[in-house]
């Protein structure tokens, strides 16, 4: 999973528009335009398409870290170099303010059954014995599972379907 598929699933999900975007990167003292956020937002198969670098994204995760819990009073952390998804992870997760149930909870709504063991192996620095190296699939169904949690695109259908159901029912009992 590329960084441009996380952004734009991220952006999708929460509903930014290019203006928070570019607020959520100023949150982390970074300045992009317009255009940057365009060209990364992109297809692949787009003329304009520009992947993300690593310490863009993680300046991006950091300002969005700031703008949903605040900023921290000492020193702001840097951004990293090089982006795992262990990383990406655990920034979700401090951004959301996600407890390891939450989280087991989004993977089992989409079908990945996890243990807590082998979630928190996730977040381990990479020397320890335990750590465990998060997969795609993993942050594909986490991202998932955020989407069917906050954008869901489906409850207006249901909502419409089931005011239709009960406006046929008052017309049946009025006959």
């Amino acid at each position: 999973m590329t960084h441009n598929d996380v952004l734009r699933r991220i952006r999708y999900i929460f509903d930014l528009n290019d203006n928070h975007m570019i607020e959520v990167f100023a949150c982390a003292d970074h300045t992009v335009t317009r255009e940057q956020i365009c060209a990364w937002l992109k297809q692949e198969t787009d003329p304009g398409y520009q992947e993300i670098d690593d310490m863009q994204m993680a300046i991006f995760l950091n300002g969005w870290i700031n703008a949903r819990r605040g900023r921290r009073e000492d020193n702001q952390p840097g951004p990293e170099g090089h982006l795992t998804n262990n990383m990406i992870l655990m920034k979700l997760r401090i951004a959301l303010n996600l407890q390891s149930e939450d989280i087991l909870t989004l993977l089992e709504e989409t079908g990945l059954i996890f243990s807590k063991h082998e979630l928190t192996a996730l977040f381990r620095k990479p020397g320890h014995k335990h750590y465990r190296r998060c997969e795609d699939q993993v942050l594909r169904n986490v991202l998932k599972g955020l989407q069917q949690r906050f954008r869901n695109d489906e409850t207006p259908q249901i909502l419409a379907e089931s005011a239709a159901q009960t406006q046929a029912h008052d017309v049946w009992k009025r006959s």
